[in-house]
């Protein structure tokens, strides 16, 4: 019985951390546009 009560709070932690991954996934392609962006719009100041 033990083990069985074992087994779905390890499911039911799987999914939250996909939700984590993904949201990460968000932020670190924000910040990756952002510097880009920002690059860019060096690249364009300077000439």
């Amino acid at each position: 019985m033990s083990q069985a009560k074992k087994k779905p709070p390890i499911m039911k932690n799987n999914k939250p951390k996909e939700e984590v991954n993904k949201k990460a996934l968000v932020w670190i392609g924000s910040i990756l546009l952002v510097i880009i962006i920002g690059m860019a719009l060096l690249l364009i100041l300077d000439k």
